[in-house]
């Protein structure tokens, strides 16, 4: 049966809504796909339902290709096995939590790591049981502080996941590579274009980490690529680190007055007016920045750090978020911030514009943390022998010829600095060249992570329990068809691939006779009968103009009109993409219309 207007729960609208600053939200809500019912939660409506469950079947073929079984979990989980990872408190804020009647504890599950886990050790106890690859395509739920860009970045999300089992780490590598080759099939059915990238594990934990990132400019991630064929995202980028430096014959280090220069530009200015270098003049290259940030603690409270960076570098918080776990010896996903004033004045020896790396207001070489609590953590381009201008921990002075190592230390380096264009790629490969992307996927080596948490063993060949090894593999199903929508669209509206379409063709029957009407009903019904589906505009007092902005807006790749050439037997095909009409012959609209749809290979139609 044809999708009717007429019929069809839909409405379109004609001015953007209020709330939407990119594309596609704007234009799934105007076309009639999706309605707002609460920030970063939507309604799905017929169209919007068709699409989506198109990108859901390309998702779960290719899955089933490689083996995978399908199952579905419930969304409302229990606090136990959460609380046995440690997620529980570890995802902090951006965990739903909520209780029963009985006062018992649940979340709505952000991801499904745990029950994937304890089902299989409910089920499977020998080697021989494994390898098994389960996957769902399930919604899930996080707590967004700031839900942005309709499907995008919401509260409320369909995935994707899936998890192998492996009794060993070379099973491991296997099932990662089908799930990787799988991904990319996917994202070429679906017609949007990736960069797999190297990526950080972060609280999923794990070691080997890959994104599938779509470039956009809207995209809310930054990642980065070499002519060479190296590509990461920011947060997974690893300095490269200049060589150290002997510093036998250094100046002493020397704490000189440098009145109203709290900052790297005013600091550099006072410093070739008051303490000139011979030979060439000082730059933000050769000051040490030191930034004191907050980081929200997942069990609750903060913890100041300092983080000392290169003058002519700023500090990017998600490359700080990427490796502060590790460095604080906390697990969990952490936040970090800039410390506000009152975090500051809380600790007396921390001058603002003046802040050293751990030196004290008596003893400008005494190199130590300890004194304030606050670890010191530095950038990979601080090396041994490198020397410095930098905060006295005095007001109005710097330090001068400060020395890393010799004059100072520090408790770990910190991948903490923005990259920019320009720098070096890790591997050789060439400079590095940034761009905006949006994440659609992510592959993880979990490894042993959650099955030693929930004690997912097997008997080996030798009849010895060994722990099994997992892979974890996340694809947004909801926001690849956000993307779709960013990615294929014009002026006028949606411009759908023809996979993913929710009809094949768009059928508009314009005129005010009855004529055309019933000749348009008899059109469809052989198109239908073809097999191929139909989305009609038989609404009978809309004017044809304000028909074909719908049909523009709705975004069906083929659109056939039957009006006012239907009394000599002729309809217009068009190709809402190219914008290309033509006019065919009445009796072989079957024909016509398959083979835009399939092109001259595809199959065989008869004419009327």
């Amino acid at each position: 049966m044809p999708l009717r207007l007429s019929s069809l729960f839909l409405r379109t609208l004609r001015e953007d809504p209020v709330d939407a600053d990119v594309d596609s939200h704007k234009l799934l809500v105007r076309a009639g796909y999706i309605r707002r019912a609460a920030p970063g939660i939507y309604t799905w409506l017929p169209l919007g339902l068709a699409v989506l469950r198109r990108v859901e079947n390309i998702v779960r073929e290719e899955m089933d290709a490689i083996g995978a079984q399908e199952v579905h979990f419930p969304a409302l989980l229990p606090r136990e096995p959460y609380e046995a990872t440690n997620r529980w408190t570890e995802y902090g804020e951006n965990l739903f939590r909520l209780q029963d009647r009985k006062g018992a504890d649940y979340l709505l599950a952000p991801t499904h790591e745990e029950m994937f886990t304890l089902l299989v050790k409910d089920l499977y106890s020998s080697y021989k049981d494994l390898p098994v690859m389960l996957y769902q395509i399930q919604t899930k739920y996080r707590d967004e502080a700031r839900p942005r860009a309709g499907l995008l970045r919401g509260r409320e999300f369909v995935m994707k996941d899936s998890y192998s089992f492996d009794v060993d780490d070379a099973g491991l590598e296997d099932s990662y590579a089908k799930h990787r080759a799988a991904y990319v099939r996917i994202f070429e059915r679906l017609g949007l274009p990736v960069v797999a990238v190297s990526a950080t594990s972060g609280a999923m934990g794990g070691s080997r980490s890959e994104e599938f990132m779509h470039p956009s400019v809207v995209g809310e991630d930054t990642f980065v690529r070499s002519a060479g064929g190296y590509a990461a995202n920011v947060e997974a980028v690893t300095t490269v680190v200049p060589d150290p430096v002997d510093y036998t014959n250094a100046p002493a280090a020397q704490v000189h007055e440098t009145p109203d220069s709290p900052t790297i530009e005013a600091l550099v200015a006072r410093s070739n007016e008051l303490h000139p270098r011979e030979g060439q003049p000082w730059t933000a290259a050769d000051t040490l920045k030191n930034v004191v940030l907050s980081v929200s603690l997942p069990e609750g409270g903060k913890q100041l750090v300092a983080i000392g960076v290169p003058g002519d570098r700023e500090v990017d918080l998600k490359r700080v978020e990427a490796g502060i776990g590790q460095a604080l010896e906390v697990g969990g996903e952490l936040e970090v911030a800039a410390a506000t004033e009152e975090e500051l004045r809380a600790v007396p020896e921390l001058v603002k514009g003046y802040i050293g790396p751990g030196l004290s207001r008596d003893d400008a070489l005494l190199g130590s943390t300890s004194r304030t609590g606050i670890p010191y953590f530095v950038d990979p381009r601080v090396v041994p022998g490198t020397s410095w201008i930098t905060g006295a921990n005095a007001e109005q002075s710097h330090v001068y010829h400060l020395v890393a190592e010799r004059d100072f230390t520090w408790d770990a380096t910190l991948e903490a600095c923005t990259v920019r264009d320009g720098d070096p790629a890790p591997d050789g490969s060439g400079p590095l060249e940034i761009a905006r992307g949006m994440e659609m996927g992510h592959v993880f080596q979990l490894g042993r992570k959650y099955a030693e948490a929930l004690g997912l063993k097997v008997l080996d060949s030798n009849g010895k329990l060994v722990t099994v090894t997992m892979g974890s593999y996340g694809i947004g199903v909801t926001r690849a068809l956000a993307a779709l929508a960013e990615f294929y669209h014009d002026e006028q509206g949606l411009l759908w691939p023809r996979d993913l379409s929710p009809a094949d063709v768009h059928v508009v029957a314009t005129g005010k006779g009855t004529e055309v009407l019933e000749a348009a009903e008899e059109i469809v019904g052989h198109l239908e009968a073809a097999g191929i589906t139909v989305l009609f505009d038989d609404r009978p007092k809309v004017s044809p103009g304000v028909k074909f902005r719908d049909a523009e807006l709705l975004g069906v790749p083929t659109v056939l009109v039957v009006g006012r050439g239907l009394a000599d037997g002729v309809l217009e095909l068009k190709d809402r993409r190219s914008g290309r009409s033509r006019e065919i012959q009445r009796e072989q609209v079957v024909a016509e219309v398959t083979t835009e749809l399939h092109g001259a290979d595809g199959p065989a139609a008869d004419t009327l």
